[in-house]
């Protein structure tokens, strides 16, 4: 993917050397950005989750997808199978630096997730949208699971997306 300046985003799967950044862009985005929609309070208890150890514990699961422009990790996003199915999956944590929003890297990272064999092979596959990405996941095609709006107990709603396997 090209950026408007024609500097280029190159994907690179998850190295354990690479941890420290993502968690630190991770915790950027909801201080800075998701820190609108839930409070203080609220992105410190999230912000908590979020470390070196819980980040090498799910890559050991989840496909984890890194996103650099030059030297510098600009996004990132993993894809699991949802609680071990064979046809479903879950899009996970998909963060871009927040002074790279609003260039397409995002639609870059939900395309190349699903372009991820979990995706290829799941017949549902469901994310957990902040109230800050909701509609931004809807214009990428998922809708409201069971067609309800509404928050979950980690105030995310629960957003799915049907599709036939292997289909292009």
């Amino acid at each position: 993917m090209k950026l408007a300046n024609g500097a280029e985003i190159i994907v690179k799967h998850y190295q354990e050397e690479n941890a420290e950044e993502i968690i630190n862009l991770i915790i950027r985005n909801l201080r800075e950005v998701n820190v609108k929609d839930y409070g203080e309070k609220s992105i410190a208890e999230q912000a908590a989750i979020y470390n070196v150890d819980w980040l090498k514990s799910r890559a050991g699961y989840a496909h984890e997808y890194v996103f650099w422009y030059e030297n510098t990790i600009v996004g990132i996003g993993g894809i699991s199978s949802f609680w071990g199915s064979l046809t479903e999956s879950i899009l996970l944590n998909i963060f871009v630096l927040p002074e790279f929003h609003g260039q397409g890297i995002g639609s870059y990272i939900v395309d190349t997730l699903e372009r991820d064999e979990l995706f290829l092979r799941a017949e549902r596959i469901e994310i957990p949208a902040s109230i800050t990405a909701v509609e931004f996941y809807r214009k990428k095609g998922y809708d409201y699971k069971n067609g309800v709006k509404e928050l979950d107990e980690e105030q995310q709603y629960r957003l799915e997306k049907f599709r036939k396997p292997n289909e292009n």
